[in-house]
């Protein structure tokens, strides 16, 4: 037992033990049967699920550890990237230190795509591979749990609360994130806010970097404290967000009835239509290393958001979006200038045959959701010009 052993990734010797697991497991082989099959009828579900436990156990039968199942998943992933996605974009990368482990921090759009494409970014670019926070709301089953735990993901318990649970909780993750980086030379990623941010506005939510404080010694100062966790934000930028719609549909949902019940699965459906759905171009910046004189973890959230934002790549959506809210103005500063009307007319077409599909009461928040980095991009300039 270790101090960690409730909320780290399975080590190598616990993970072929894992895979033997979830082979017997009939709840896992039936929810894989269904990813890989989405259309099949129900009636033909207890007939396909030998097969693909079959398939399953050929394809695990070589692994035996982290890096096993890594490479395995890497197959996968390259697919998903050639399936979905119809330019991938990685920039930033000399700003990371090689042989230093660092704690990325991106901005949240979704679920499982966002460390996904960080780590394939990573993999990709000769970096070590990183151990994933995924908060335990996700983890209904256990099976979800041994196989996000089995690749390189730890636990974070968004299910506490009481405030003293709620801060224990916190002080162990924590305690868990700096041990990784300064004890194991780990990297580490979590993303900037509880939730994905539906709304397109991308912002660190300040108890996240709160969090990373609450196991300093007194005697160290949070700069140094902050400075040693080598935090890089990231920005993460999709042509196409696969769940455009039903983003759009919660935040109508909040606006006009104050509220919004999820479906019992609709997490699963979220992941699932992030991973299979069509994303265009994607692009993934490093930003620098945080080092500074912090005297708050204000300081901290404050340089973590200007540098998403400020990194944030703009895609043609973003630009469209914007000129449809805000109308088509050629001379309008905060459209790259590569980008105006005649070079925008083609993805505009593609844009708004895609928002024709969505449904017209919630059209207009998806659209908002597209137009946000660009509008975040524009309040940060201002934010800059005003202090000089």
């Amino acid at each position: 037992m270790t101090t960690f052993d409730d909320i780290r990734p399975y080590n190598d010797d616990e993970i072929r033990p894992t895979i033997d697991r979830l082979l017997s497991d009939k709840e896992c082989i039936d929810a894989l049967t269904r990813f890989r099959f989405p259309k099949l009828p129900e009636f033909f579900l207890p007939l396909a699920t030998p097969f693909v436990k079959n398939y399953v156990a050929k394809q695990s039968a070589h692994i035996n550890n982290v890096n096993d199942l890594q490479m395995l998943a890497k197959n996968y992933m390259q697919q998903m990237v050639d399936k979905t996605v119809s330019g991938m974009h990685i920039s930033g990368v000399e700003n990371l230190s090689d042989g230093k482990p660092h704690l990325f921090i991106s901005n949240h759009r979704d679920i499982a795509m966002d460390p996904a494409l960080v780590n394939w970014a990573l993999y990709t670019n000769g970096h070590d591979t990183l151990r994933i926070a995924i908060g335990n709301n996700l983890l209904t089953k256990p099976y979800v749990s041994d196989l996000m735990r089995a690749n390189k993901s730890f636990i974070v318990n968004r299910s506490a609360t009481a405030p003293r649970e709620k801060l224990k909780a916190a002080k162990h993750l924590s305690a868990y994130i700096h041990h990784s980086i300064t004890e194991e030379q780990s990297n580490i990623w979590i993303a900037q806010r509880e939730g994905r941010a539906k709304d397109g506005i991308d912002r660190t939510n300040s108890a996240v970097i709160g969090m990373l404080g609450l196991s300093k010694p007194k005697k160290v100062s949070l700069a140094d404290y902050i400075n040693e966790l080598n935090i890089v934000p990231v920005s993460i930028s999709y042509e196409y967000d696969p769940c455009d719609e039903a983003k759009g549909k919660e935040l109508y949902s909040h606006k006009v009835e104050g509220k919004y019940e999820k479906d019992e699965h609709e997490d699963a459906s979220s992941i699932a239509q992030g991973i299979t759905g069509f994303k265009g171009d994607v692009h993934i910046h490093f930003g620098e290393t945080l080092q500074g004189d912090y005297q708050s973890t204000d300081e901290v959230v404050g340089e973590i958001d200007d540098a998403i934002i400020r990194n944030y790549h703009l895609h043609p959506s973003n630009i469209v979006a914007y000129r449809l809210l805000h109308g088509n103005s050629d001379n309008d500063p905060y459209i790259p200038p590569d980008c105006h009307a005649s070079a925008l007319l083609s993805h505009q077409q593609k844009f708004e045959k895609r928002m024709a599909k969505i449904d017209s009461r919630w059209r207009e928040e998806v659209i908002s959701m597209y137009a946000g980095p660009l509008i975040s991009q524009h309040m940060l300039d201002q934010k800059n010009e005003s202090s000089h």
